[in-house]
């Protein structure tokens, strides 16, 4: 069977796409969307991402009336909280340590869940 390789973007609506797609860059270094083919996307680094429909119930978003969620992974959850902290973001540390690593959560300036992810790394 042939199977997909990745997720090749994440498109979603938002009020005003160039003023968030600027916070986006400025607060995670996720570049804006090219706006020629000379110029590279965001690369991503390799590592695990998870493909999970949840219940049309679930409160794991937040906001019921939230359709989607993404989740960032990050190398080191303790320096990414405390750069957005200086910027005046607000981030909830989950403070249970999971099998799978350490997440935090935060709403971007339309509201918008995201999650950060610190995988667990086997040393």
């Amino acid at each position: 069977m042939e199977r997909v390789t990745g997720i090749g973007g994440v498109f979603f609506r938002a009020k005003d796409p160039e003023t968030l797609s600027a916070w986006y860059e400025d607060t995670f270094g996720v570049s804006r969307v090219p706006r020629d083919y000379s110029t590279a996307p965001w690369m991503q680094q390799a590592g695990a991402t998870v493909f999970a429909p949840f219940p049309i119930d679930t409160d794991y978003f937040g906001n019921p009336n939230q359709a989607w969620m993404i989740n960032f992974r990050v190398a080191n959850l303790d320096r990414m909280i405390a750069q957005l902290r200086a910027r005046g973001i607000e981030v909830a540390l989950d403070p249970e340590i999971y099998p799978n690593g350490r997440f935090a959560r935060l709403s971007d300036p339309e509201g918008n869940p995201i999650e950060l992810w610190e995988p667990k790394v086997d040393r």
